[in-house]
């Protein structure tokens, strides 16, 4: 389970006056932890460690019907707490199998248990909810949450979406296990993160049942409703690989997927064993969607991917949904690391070096214009001004700059050890900058590292070439 979320006091309103009776000695957990670029996403007071989800959707009309059960250790004592769900309409909020008290402001559903919460105490909450699932707009205008297909839907959660299909801690600090249950039509599939442990049909439905037992944040669930090519496998070692991918899309995508095994070879000899007990991918078309995202064990692309960007999700598992980031602010963890991963294979496969794309981005060479060479400068990768610009170019190409610059200074067998270590000290965990800075110069406690954080981590414009 991940580290305990960081709490910063910010109570709710409405749950303060939930505490207005007598006998309450606990106080209520904070609405959002103060995210620097999400202040209102997760909660303070509790830390989740799984969620049991049943689901019913119908595509002809739209309606999700929901069970969310989510068992959680109390922080803190708690006289009341908040979920994160945004849209549909609860019905019923139970704790510890007793009718709770609830009330809905925004995005918070401020629950009052009928008795207190003791700090340290383990405790169960179960919301029966159902509606029609909201699309979320980013600040970037991206579109993720509830996404419909010509099939039926695809639900995609970074790095807020999630809260529109079920409630929950929704902040990445805050990772559990998952076991999620879904009846669709018969003739429908639904696909989500881990293993597929049952499918039965009944009265023209079928129901599938998915187990993720690695620890999880929210942004990483998947769930594709819909008509799919699927694709059953094993790699070398045994493990398991699952694909549904579009069938418009089957035959552009065959060939690239079935090198699933290849790139997780390569990845475990330069990051480590691989950290989940299922891999695969699905491929579907959500019209508004233009991206691909690395959804735990099974990475979503809008179209077939090509070898690059399947590099680059892969790698995804190792760093961003193993080791994860404390704040979004510290994104840079994921893309940086992943886009270099790219540079890597590139190096590895016959293509140019790691330091020739580190070069062609110093000199502008890697770009067709003026204007985007120099945007990788316009901010540190370290601090995206606000939420709109976290997947901006200084996130994924400066990161992998800053990565390249720790590879000069160690040099290639420190370095490969850094790597390694890294995924292995945080793996199921939560890491910030800081703890990666104090990571690597406990690795090489001989280099000075000052000018490389100053310059390239932290610093502001276009650093001077050292």
């Amino acid at each position: 389970m991940a580290r305990s979320v960081r709490l910063v006091p910010a109570l709710l309103v409405s749950a303060l006056a939930l505490t207005a009776c007598a006998g309450v000695h606990g106080t209520p957990g904070g609405s959002g932890v103060q995210d620097p670029l999400f202040p209102k996403a997760g909660n303070g007071g509790y830390d989740v460690s799984h969620y049991g989800l049943r689901l019913a959707y119908t595509p002809g009309t739209r309606l999700l019907t929901g069970t969310a059960t989510l068992t959680a250790r109390a922080t803190e004592d708690l006289s009341a707490f908040d979920l994160d769900l945004r849209g549909l309409e609860v019905e019923k909020v139970t704790v510890g199998g007793e009718t709770a008290r609830w009330n809905r402001a925004g995005q918070e559903l401020t629950v009052r248990p009928h008795d207190d919460i003791r700090r340290d105490e383990t405790f169960r909450v179960t919301v029966r909810y159902s509606g029609v699932p909201e699309t979320v707009t980013d600040p970037d205008g991206s579109e993720e949450g509830w996404l419909r297909t010509t099939d039926g839907v695809l639900a995609l959660g970074e790095p807020v979406g999630s809260m529109a299909w079920f409630p929950g801690n929704h902040h990445p600090s805050d990772k559990a296990a998952y076991d999620l249950t879904v009846t669709v039509p018969r003739g429908l599939r639904a696909v989500s993160n881990g293993e597929l442990r049952s499918e039965t049909s009944a009265g023209g439905r079928t129901t599938f049942r998915w187990h993720s037992g690695e620890p999880m944040a929210s942004y990483l669930a998947v769930l594709a409703i819909g008509r799919f090519d699927i694709g059953r496998s094993r790699t070398g070692d045994g493990l398991p690989v699952y694909t549904a991918v579009d069938p418009a899309e089957a035959e552009a995508s065959r060939p690239v997927l079935a090198r699933i095994p290849e790139v997780l070879r390569w990845a475990e000899r330069r990051f480590g064993p691989y950290p989940f007990s299922a891999t695969g991918a699905i491929v579907d078309h959500a019209p508004d969607v233009g991206y691909a995202l690395e959804t735990q064990s099974r990475p979503v692309f809008p179209g077939a991917p090509d070898l690059t960007l399947l590099v680059h999700e892969l790698v995804h598992q190792w760093y961003g949904d193993s080791v994860t980031p404390e704040s979004w602010r510290d994104m840079w963890l994921n893309e940086g690391f992943a886009t270099y991963a790219e540079w890597l294979w590139q190096e590895d496969h016959g293509g140019e070096s790691a330091q020739e794309t580190f070069d062609a981005l110093y000199s502008g060479d890697y770009f067709d214009s003026e204007g985007a060479a120099e945007a990788i400068w316009e901010f540190p990768p370290t601090d995206p001004p606000d939420a709109a610009r976290i997947s901006d170019p200084p996130v994924y190409l400066r990161g992998a700059m800053v990565l390249q610059k720790v590879r000069q200074a160690v040099g290639d067998e420190s370095f490969w050890r850094i790597l390694r270590g890294w995924a292995k000290r945080y793996r199921y965990g939560n890491a910030d900058t800081a703890d990666f800075t104090a990571y690597v110069e406990k690795q090489a406690p001989g280099e000075d590292f000052e000018g490389i954080w100053e310059d390239w981590l932290y610093g502001a414009g276009k650093p001077q070439r050292g």
